[in-house]
């Protein structure tokens, strides 16, 4: 047969189920916890710009000043008018007085003093709107300076010097360094797993292979299901010590390793499950690698090498982890090279 002339000529293995298959590996994303995006409240020209990305920033520290001359001449001209306001208030105060005195001595009617009574308390509540009107002018004042919320790196500036800031806009970004976690979607079928106290494993690839694998400090499976999917979102904080480590920062890639389901074997168990099947390993030499797409050569049933685009999960030595494409037992053409010249 075709197919027997085939499998002779080129040398295949079938693949193994990997070491890791007890676990299984979800790419995620790492976060920071606590991440603020400062924006602005009232409208004005970026006059001062501190912060620029990747600085570190002290809690109150001033990041952005507005233009912001039109709102101090309010203020001032707000506090002026609450000198005048307590100036009226003090001749009212002791026309008042002077009226109360001529009532006891029976030179002035009750109505006399009642109307001295009404244009002090006018006059008194007239300060007081001065007063409460001042405090507001300078709280907008105070809008047009910038400070950073918390201590943390600075991680976006979408703005420059002179750019016009607007309610809502976005000036800068920080984030707390010493607080991040990842976060990747899950399927439902491991959700039972990690609530029973099987912690995950984090891997971040781009960290030396020393410092690659961690243990998170806390577990979270938020409640809501994607109808979409039929994920969850499954959250591990970083430790300290990982996260004050050169290179590590939101945006990062990252996986999370979690213990597979006892009844994750099961047929049928939907898209989203066979995603998260057990892994399995094949030889480094057999992967091919065109462009964009990673994939090797798989004997049909014919014995005629079909090529297979794959994902690839950590490389052990000679042999690197197939996260999905492929399944144990299949067999897998050693020389690709030799596998594109079979038609």
């Amino acid at each position: 047969m075709p197919g027997g002339a085939h499998s002779q000529v080129l040398q295949a293995v079938p693949a193994q189920a990997a070491g890791s298959a007890a676990a299984s590996a979800f790419d995620g994303v790492v976060e920071a916890v606590r991440q603020t995006v400062v924006a602005a409240q009232v409208p004005g020209a970026v006059v001062e710009l501190n912060a620029k990305v990747g600085d570190r920033v002290k809690a109150g520290q001033v990041l952005v000043r507005l233009d912001a001359r039109a709102a101090d001449q309010n203020a001032a001209a707000s506090e002026a008018q609450v000198q005048a306001a307590r100036a009226s208030l003090d001749v009212a105060s002791k026309d008042f007085e002077r009226q109360k005195q001529l009532f006891q001595k029976n030179y002035i009617s009750q109505a006399a003093l009642e109307r001295a009574e009404s244009e002090f308390k006018s006059t008194q509540a007239q300060a007081r709107a001065q007063l409460a009107q001042a405090g507001a002018a300078r709280t907008q004042s105070g809008f047009y300076v910038v400070r950073a919320p918390f201590a943390g790196v600075v991680a976006e500036v979408p703005v420059s010097l002179g750019d016009m800031a607007m309610p809502g806009r976005a000036l800068v970004t920080v984030y707390d360094p010493a607080a991040l976690r990842v976060t990747a979607a899950v399927p439902q079928s491991f959700a039972s797993q990690t609530t029973a106290g099987l912690l995950p494993r984090v891997e971040l690839p781009g960290l030396p292979a020393a410092a690659a694998w961690v243990t998170p400090t806390r577990v979270q499976m938020l409640p809501v299901v994607d109808a979409a999917t039929h994920t969850v979102q499954l959250r591990a904080d970083l430790p300290a010590s990982v996260a004050g480590l050169p290179g590590v920062g939101p945006g990062m890639f990252a996986r999370l390793w979690l213990p597979a389901p006892q009844a994750q074997a099961v047929a049928g168990a939907g898209s989203a499950s066979a995603s998260a099947s057990a892994s399995v390993s094949v030889p480094l030499k057999s992967i091919v690698r065109r462009a964009e797409m990673t994939g090797l050569y798989v004997l049909n049933p014919n014995g005629k090498p079909v090529l297979r685009q794959v994902r690839l999960g950590r490389v052990e030595g000679d042999r690197v982890e197939i996260l999905s494409g492929l399944m144990a037992g299949e067999q897998v053409v050693l020389d690709p090279q030799a596998a594109a010249r079979v038609r």
